[in-house]
């Protein structure tokens, strides 16, 4: 008995000093417990809420990796049909950058198709342009975006955990600030939730994905809970903050809570026109950041291909501006393709590697045998240099302005194993150059300039471009040549591209923009300098 007892003993021992953790129901059990008892949530038929919303986005900084842009504040109210599993968001977004502006829209969401009543966006795609009263589908990318962050942020989450635990894995603690955090995974579908709880109430602390970020390579999302509150026999939380590699993007306010509210089911229904050729969810690896954040500054193009709004274009192209000069458009943002002698000098890598592919192939097809050797960002802003690994896994060197190859360089070096459009590939040794004021391209035939702009107010070390025998320049951000109307009044971005010609003592005729088309040089100068 004695020689039972201390064996019994030592297998405890032994399995207390292994680590061994605790089952994935142990915690999801007592969350569930926490939030009022699986009977009380699966008693939920329906849910509404109001909230308010103010949204920063990373990568529109003005140094590159600093601060971030505040970019909306949003009032909004949620109606969730669990039955149905459908929703209605109806928001108004009050938009600070890049442009002052409100919108007023709604959102309808079921499990095979989501539509789009309003406008969101300064970039309206055919259909809701065609629309009267404005409305569209929306593309399979937002659709199963928004399914995930509303499968996210559900109550019912932890319900459907603790009633599918075969999907439930336990993993290692996650710690955070010093912080250790019990945690789960667990599939629904097609997404890896990662579940993190608090050690000491056992309520879900935050969710969280590794999501691909075009910039940033692997990040983790989380969408963290705060303020537990009673509403009826559950508890919620009433504060929630979106975090994306743990800055702060999104921070949401409950203000008012009701479950089992009756539902109208026209409030929940896509018109049957909309429905009939609604895309479905889309599957696979797939660029969640770009749809999601892109929303927050109302310039996301709601299709499924980032580049360009595929209803109104066939495909991206080529435009010849003088020989050996291609202006690379029909997408939302643009690159400039320059031959040299035996080499290429491409400028901007605009939103995904799928856009640097395509650019890289049309390449390599119009000028057979001769390498892209470098590539110019102008800036480090998300929809200009998205696609730069593309061009680092073709073995670019990285021209960057003054003070920013730092930057760059970690952004290289950060995993990147999550990417729709280009294999997992070590680019940490990729060459970064920086451009101290200017830096001139020669082979011997023609020259072509990178030049830091003057004092601007979108992005420091941001860089323009020229080709001095066909004196083209090349900007992107400060001037959307042949879309931006060059007011009677003072335009600062504008004066910082008349600044920088000046004082690099070029003389183009032509501008092309990384946005926009193509337009004369001279007659901007003019205006602007008529109202300095």
């Amino acid at each position: 008995m004695t020689r039972l007892l201390l064996t019994s003993l030592l297998c405890c021992l032994l399995s207390a000093c292994a680590g061994v953790p605790p089952s994935a129901p142990d915690h999801v059990g007592r969350a569930v417990a926490a939030m009022g008892g699986a009977e009380a949530l699966a008693s939920i038929k329906s849910l509404q809420f109001k909230a308010v919303m103010r949204q920063w986005e990373p990568e529109q900084s003005y140094v590159a990796g600093g601060e971030m842009k505040f970019a909306a504040e949003s009032r909004f109210e949620v109606l969730v049909d669990v039955t149905a599993d459908a929703a209605r968001i109806d928001w108004v977004r009050d938009l600070v950058y890049p442009t002052t502006r409100s919108f007023r829209f709604s959102e309808i969401v079921t499990p095979q198709a989501g539509y789009l009543a309003g406008i969101d966006s300064n970039t309206r795609v055919k259909q809701n342009l065609a629309a009267n009263p404005p409305g569209h589908a929306m593309s399979g990318l937002r659709l199963v975006a928004t399914q995930r962050e509303l499968k996210r942020a559900s109550p019912l989450l932890l319900l459907e955990m603790h009633n599918n635990r075969q999907r439930v894995t336990p993993r290692t603690d996650v710690v955070i600030n010093e912080v250790r955090y019990p945690a789960v995974d667990v599939r629904i579908g097609e997404w890896l939730f990662t579940v993190l709880f608090d050690a000491v109430t056992g309520l879900p602390s935050r969710v969280r994905t590794l999501d691909y970020d075009n910039v940033n390579g692997d990040s983790s999302y989380d969408l963290v809970f705060a303020d537990w509150r009673q509403y009826g026999t559950v508890r919620l939380p009433a504060a929630r903050q979106y975090q994306f590699n743990g800055k702060t993007v999104g921070d949401i306010r409950v203000t008012e809570l009701t479950l089992d509210v009756p539902i109208d089911a026209a409030r929940l229904a896509i018109p049957p026109a909309m429905l009939a050729t609604a895309a479905r969810p889309a599957a696979g690896r797939l660029h969640y950041q770009w749809a999601l954040r892109r929303q927050i500054i109302g310039t996301l193009i709601d299709s499924d291909n980032s580049a360009y709004d595929e209803q109104a274009v066939a495909s991206l192209k080529f435009t010849e501006l003088a020989p050996g000069v291609q202006h690379q458009a029909a997408g939302s943002a643009h690159s400039l393709i320059v031959e040299m002698r035996d080499h290429l000098i491409v400028f901007d890598a605009p939103t995904t590697d799928w856009q640097s592919n395509w650019t890289i192939k049309a390449a390599q097809e119009k000028y057979p045998g001769k390498p892209i050797r470098y590539l110019v960002l102008t800036h480090h802003h998300m929809d200009h240099a998205g696609g730069l690994r593309a061009y680092a896994a073709a073995g670019a060197t990285l021209v960057v302005g003054e003070g920013n190859g730092a930057h760059f360089r970690k952004l290289l070096a950060a995993p990147a194993t999550l990417n729709p459009d280009l294999p997992a590939t070590d680019l940490s040794r990729t060459p970064v150059m920086e451009v101290d004021g200017k830096r001139i391209f020669s082979d011997g035939q023609r020259e072509v300039w990178a030049i830091v702009a003057e004092t601007n107010t979108h992005a420091k070390g941001m860089m323009i471009g020229y080709v001095s025998d066909a004196r083209i320049g090349w900007v992107t951000d400060l001037w959307a040549p042949g879309r931006d109307v060059i007011k009677d009044s003072l335009n600062t971005t504008q004066l910082a591209v008349v600044n920088t010609v000046q004082k690099a003592g070029i003389s183009p005729l032509r501008f092309a923009g990384g946005h926009g088309g193509v337009a004369s040089y001279p007659e901007l100068a003019a205006k602007v300098r008529a109202v300095q």
